[in-house]
């Protein structure tokens, strides 16, 4: 028997007003899953993780974290779970950022010496150590949400819920943030990480849930979103000693696509395949024609182009 999920929304819904900003979402996040949830600006990302916190209720459905109604009994789950909101008013900007987190460590419950020495340890986890008693107010906006982060990891939470944590970020803080992340996933940690950095989910996020306008497009893993869109278009460098015409190489494809001139001089051509067309056919059937294709690429993002493609507009 698999046990329960440390994460569960089940149908949620969530309307202000007139306006439903969330339809009928449901994911299941294990122990030591990093969840991604993508999705544009106002596809429901931050009213979902506002959901899961108990910040905000639903106005249908139900969200369960370990094993705990969060709207019912949110202070049943304080301290257990981490959270990291995309905009933070919530620091004291005349306290410095050590003394900020030993605030909210004690409001945790921890004794003065041991929220001294955590509070020390998370700023030095998100490369703020140098700035521990610097005000907040002279933080950067990127100093800041690091700051948000140490503060989410005082307690080694069993649930993280982070929102748009790296957007501010230069990309060595970003791939930090995101290594501390996957070492709390790897001991157990379940995660929900709202982003719209799509290039940070490979070899991070196990599994995927995009929304568009409230509702979900698409749930599992990383290589089943980035299958979602097929790629169609490949570069091509073929070797000058073993190049046919160019129209004897459309001629050779046939049915397979269609091929055109990138670069004469380097002996590039872009590859677009047909929609049914396999690109080893294509390859084949221009080796066959008396090409010699030394290199092959595909054009583009495939995860990239699965995100356009199911996050625009019916």
């Amino acid at each position: 028997m698999d046990p329960p999920c440390a994460i569960e929304a089940d149908t949620v819904s969530r309307a202000f007003g007139d306006q439903e900003v969330l339809s009928r979402v449901s994911l299941a996040v294990p122990a030591g899953e990093i969840h991604a949830v993508l999705g544009r600006n106002g596809a429901g990302k931050t009213t979902l993780i506002r959901i899961l916190s108990g910040l905000t209720t639903p106005t249908d459905g139900a969200v369960r974290l370990l094993g705990e109604d969060a709207s019912g009994n949110p202070r049943a789950l304080r301290g257990r779970v981490g959270l990291v909101p995309s905009g933070d008013r919530s620091f004291y900007l005349r306290l410095s950022g050590l003394e900020n987190l030993l605030f909210f460590a004690r409001l945790h419950g921890m004794r003065k010496r041991a929220a001294r020495r955590r509070a020390g340890e998370t700023l030095a986890m998100v490369g703020l150590e140098d700035a521990a008693r610097q005000r907040v107010g002279h933080y950067s906006h990127g100093m800041q949400k690091r700051l948000s982060i140490a503060r989410a990891l005082l307690t080694t939470p069993p649930v993280l819920l982070v929102d748009e944590a790296t957007h501010d970020l230069d990309p060595h803080a970003a791939e930090v943030v995101r290594a501390h992340v996957r070492e709390l996933a790897d001991r157990g940690t379940a995660t929900i990480w709202a982003t719209q950095r799509i290039e940070e989910l490979r070899g991070f996020a196990d599994a995927v849930t995009v929304l568009r306008e409230g509702e979900t497009v698409f749930v599992g893993s990383v290589s089943a979103f980035a299958d979602a869109v097929a790629v169609r278009s490949h570069l091509l460098r073929l070797a000058p000693s073993h190049r046919p015409g160019t129209s004897e190489l459309r001629t050779s494809l046939a049915g397979h696509g269609s091929i055109e001139v990138v670069d004469e001089a380097e002996g590039d051509f872009r590859l677009t395949l047909a929609p049914d067309a396999v690109l080893g056919d294509a390859v084949a059937a221009l080796t066959a024609a008396g090409a010699q294709v030394t290199a092959c690429r595909e054009e583009g993002s495939e995860m990239l182009d699965a995100f356009i493609r199911l996050t625009e507009s019916e």
